[in-house]
């Protein structure tokens, strides 16, 4: 039996509801387009948002690059010049090497760009060696602020932070500042920007904390306000997740498995890399189905959508399985020669 490919559907609406959502609560929003850059089209088009890139080939999915900020990493004098002719202005920068390299580059020059260091805060529930910490020490940001508040090269200044995806639980956030950062930083920067990470909702996350993130945000931007500080939010997750949707087929059941037609290399590698499973559309709570595994197309014993998921009726072969907050990181590998996955714009 030949079934439909699996396909993506994207909804602009749902992409609309969230970004609105995390714009009430801040003065500038940056969306991360390496989320999921389909979603970048979208919001270019329908909002004024910026938009938060890390590589040059991500660059071609904005068309008016003064919307771009760049984060940098290990760039060069010659990068940073074309990146300038190319229409950029706003950059972050997360180590001092980098940053030297931007100063010589406008040295001497008529050039002026917004800028913002990025600080190494202190992270309370990442223990292990499996994550690299980006940023400098506060004492390098203290210093190096101080120095450049007056840079004719420099026009806004900033901070940035970032702590990691899918963060239910450090939002902290005036504590923290005013444990590391100085009076003096603080009177002499423009934006703070507090990065990404608002949680979406998976089959194995708690997402109820949402609204306590938004008033500890909230109050933060108030602070922040009084001292004459612009509150900047880089959302990717929270935006694209709950916007799209992974519709696959069955292709075989058997004992208690069933077999998909995607594969979580091709669809959803976040389910290996964070990890975070997705919700199936219409499962039921263990008293009102039978529990089922969700495997992907491929030889891997990791290609798992989900390990268990309750289902009323045992699926056929040719029924849709459809996963629902897939919208984001939804990135493909080519293991298997394993081709990507289209994506069907709503709304």
């Amino acid at each position: 039996m030949t079934v439909p490919d699996p396909k993506f559907i994207l909804s602009k609406n749902v992409i609309m509801q969230q970004y609105n959502r995390v714009e009430d609560i801040a003065d500038i929003v940056s969306y991360s387009s390496k989320t999921n850059p389909k979603v970048t089209s979208v919001l270019e088009e329908m909002t004024d948002c910026f938009f938060s890139v890390h590589m040059e080939n991500e660059l071609k999915h904005i068309r008016d690059l003064s919307r771009a900020i760049f984060l940098a990493q290990g760039w060069s004098s010659d990068q940073v010049k074309e990146l300038y002719d190319r229409g950029i202005r706003n950059f972050i920068l997360d180590n001092e090497h980098d940053l030297d390299i931007l100063l010589a580059t406008l040295k001497d020059t008529n050039r002026k760009v917004n800028l913002m260091l990025r600080l190494k805060l202190r992270e309370n529930s990442i223990r292990t060696e499996r994550y690299f910490v980006f940023g400098m020490p506060s004492a390098t940001i203290n210093q190096r602020i101080g120095e450049l508040v007056d840079s004719p090269n420099i026009g806004k200044l900033g901070i940035h932070f970032h702590r990691k995806t899918q963060n239910v639980s450090e939002w902290k956030l005036q504590r923290d500042i005013e444990d590391v950062i100085s009076p003096e930083t603080l009177d002499a920067i423009d934006i703070l920007n507090i990065g990404g990470g608002l949680p979406s909702v998976y089959a194995n996350s708690n997402a109820d904390v949402i609204g306590g993130i938004f008033k500890r945000i909230t109050d933060f931007r108030k602070w922040l306000h009084d001292r004459d500080i612009s509150l900047m939010i880089e959302p990717g997750r929270y935006i694209a997740a709950p916007a799209g949707k992974l519709v696959t087929r069955v292709m075989a059941v058997y004992e208690e498995n069933v077999i998909v037609n995607a594969s979580v290399y091709n669809s959803d590698m976040d389910a290996i890399l964070v990890p975070v499973k997705l919700r199936v559309e219409n499962e039921v709570s263990s008293n009102e189905g039978e529990a089922y595994v969700i495997k992907g197309c491929t030889p891997c014993s990791m290609d798992l959508f989900r390990y268990r998921v309750y289902l009323e009726k045992r699926p056929q072969i040719g029924d849709p399985i459809t996963f629902i907050n897939a919208g984001a990181y939804n990135f493909r590998s080519d293991f298997c020669d394993l081709e990507e996955i289209t994506t069907k714009l709503t709304d």
